[in-house]
């Protein structure tokens, strides 16, 4: 298991019960008690939720760090889990909790390595969608394909380097495949994202 940084927050003994069983000799584990001074590259994060620190919680969660969220069996509420928040119940055993964070971190790790920045969008390569702030939008394989290309180029693509790199077709091919699906791409995110302007293009190709 990789090097960790870890912060605890909400429990003091959970702190020191931690550092006593040397669970993970080779990270950094901090406690801290105090949200406002709450560091913010912590590679992750271990919560313990209670009636009192909810909002505490919300604030946490703004710092995109993924979070091991520790809440009573008996507490009723909401359920957190989503792609930065794995919810165990107490009690658990101290080794289950160990796998359950390697786990959850080598899931985390696997989604960050699906995610391609994109101007002010988000690619996830895995689940073909395309995100904007709260919006999503559901990609087919051919589009994310293309969107994937813009990623990776600073520079104009032009229509036979897609024929070529999407689709193996050669320069020759009599075909409007290219304007055909980014006509369709450009209307989807219309609809979705209000952009007008997301493919552009030149003389020399298509950009984003």
């Amino acid at each position: 298991m990789r090097n960790l940084t870890i912060s605890i927050f909400g429990s003091k003994i959970f702190y020191e019960i931690i550092i006593e069983l040397k669970l993970f000799p080779k990270s950094e584990i901090k406690f801290v008690n105090n949200v406002n001074s709450f560091p913010n590259n912590d590679q992750i994060i271990f919560f313990f939720m209670n009636s009192e620190n909810k909002n505490d919680f919300i604030k946490i969660k703004a710092i995109k760090n993924p979070i091991i969220l520790i809440t009573s069996s008996s507490a009723s509420g909401a359920k957190y889990n989503d792609d930065l928040v794995e919810q165990i119940s107490t009690p658990f055993k101290i080794i289950n909790f160990k796998e359950k964070v390697i786990s959850f971190l080598a899931k985390h790790e696997f989604k960050l390595s699906s995610l391609i920045r994109l101007n002010d969008y988000i690619i996830d390569k895995n689940e073909r969608k395309i995100r904007k702030n709260n919006l999503e939008l559901q990609l087919t394989e051919r589009e994310t394909d293309f969107l994937i290309l813009f990623s990776k180029s600073h520079k104009p693509l032009s229509r036979d380097y897609f024929l070529k790199n999407v689709w193996k077709y050669s320069s020759e091919s009599d075909t409007h495949t290219v304007e055909t699906h980014i006509h369709r791409l450009r209307k989807k995110i219309l609809d979705k994202f209000n952009d007008k302007n997301f493919i552009k293009n030149n003389n020399e190709g298509y950009y984003i």
